[in-house]
């Protein structure tokens, strides 16, 4: 930890030598040339040049529900993804539970690099493929891969797509509906797949996400929600405590992608089988769900605003993801920590299901309707 402190303070100490050096160009320079060279290394560092196309930046689209609660959600159709959720915890005080960035920074290039996906919604196959790799009818698909690994669908993933925003619907339930058409094709995935999501914020605080598909080929469909949380609206999770619904949790190699193995929790230390309080650990783990039937999978507790978030999915496994930080890069629409800031709960398949014949069936043929439902359900503890 200590360690990794000191690259931090590095970094920063380089980024302002940096500075200096643009400042003290060896005193040569007209004042005015030298204040243009500041100003322009400012601009460049402060902005990361990350509006790169004006026509992409008027076409950002921020889609607020409001309930009858008086609690408002905010999706980007940049990634079709959480933007905000904001409510009031258990002195009255509004929070925003959800860590993102603000909506410019999603074209970013910045954003891409870093690939942490922020609320978004993600796919063609969510989580990894090994070797970038799968096989229909005997004739082997090569996907994109950084590190041999194919992840969240790629370098064009749904997670970095426009979505056309359909039809909204206002209170006490309100909805949107958003679409996109992934190509037959796109990064290599075989047919044509119309795909919709539809956010619904209820009366009782439940955020109500439904990813529909449907192909004119068999292919492979794996969609998520990749939401960070943090209860506290700021800072850390370290103090939250977590539960999930699962006996086993998949074996994974250092690359993170699964052996094939089911690991028991009984003994585990990853085992949340009961409320545990996360603490300074980073999670990445895929857990195997006991239902997977619209029960509650995951429960995540404040006690410091007394907000409670509940998980339900129809999905065979959850990813829990806690990251150990988050990019500093970033302009974040909330405050956060410099360790722990916030945590994931991906409802999904298995990540390189279609590689193992005993995982659940990640195929969607013709005729077929893939669903993925997830019901963010939130709550207070006075």
């Amino acid at each position: 930890m200590e360690l990794r402190k000191t690259a931090k303070k590095k970094i920063k100490d380089f980024k302002i030598k940096q500075f200096h050096e643009v400042i003290l160009v060896r005193g040569t320079l007209p004042l005015s040339i030298l204040e243009e060279k500041v100003n322009d290394w400012i601009v460049e560092k402060t902005t990361k040049e990350y509006i790169l196309d004006k026509t992409e930046e008027k076409a950002l689209k921020v889609i607020t529900l409001n309930n009858e609660a008086g609690n408002s959600l905010e999706i980007l159709n940049f990634g079709a993804a959480i933007l905000g959720f904001k409510m009031n915890d258990k002195r009255g005080e509004e929070v925003n539970v959800i860590v993102s960035p603000h909506s410019k920074e999603y074209l970013s290039p910045v954003y891409k690099e870093h690939n942490k996906c922020f609320g978004a919604s993600v796919g063609r196959y969510a989580g990894r493929i090994a070797n970038g790799t799968f096989t229909l009818d005997d004739k082997e698909y090569k996907l994109s891969t950084k590190n041999g690994v194919h992840l969240h669908g790629g370098e064009s993933g749904f997670q970095y797509k426009f979505w056309e925003v359909g039809e909204e619907k206002s209170a006490p339930n309100p909805s949107v509906k958003l679409s996109y058409t992934s190509e037959d094709g796109e990064e290599n995935y075989p047919g044509k797949l119309e795909v919709s999501v539809l956010y619904t914020l209820t009366e009782n605080n439940e955020i109500l996400i439904e990813y529909s598909a449907k192909t004119d080929k068999k292919t492979v469909v794996n969609i998520t929600n990749h939401a960070y949380f943090n209860l506290n609206g700021k800072g850390s999770v370290s103090d939250h405590f977590l539960q999930i619904e699962a006996e086993k949790i998949l074996e994974v190699n250092e690359e993170l992608l699964p052996s094939g193995n089911l690991t028991k929790l009984k003994k585990h230390p990853k085992n949340f089988n009961e409320s545990k309080l996360i603490g300074n650990r980073s999670l990445d783990d895929a857990f195997v769900l006991r239902s997977g039937k619209d029960e509650v999978a995951a429960r995540l507790f404040s006690p410091l605003t007394g907000i409670k978030l509940e998980v339900e999915s129809n999905q065979p496994a959850l990813i829990a993801y806690a990251p150990e930080d988050l990019p500093e890069d970033l302009n974040y629409r909330t405050e956060i920590a410099d360790e722990y800031p916030s945590i994931c709960l991906e409802a999904q398949n298995f990540p390189n299901a279609p590689n193992f014949r005993n995982f659940p069936v990640a195929l969607l043929k013709p005729g077929e309707e893939y669903y993925n439902r997830i019901n963010y359900r939130f709550s207070v503890s006075k």
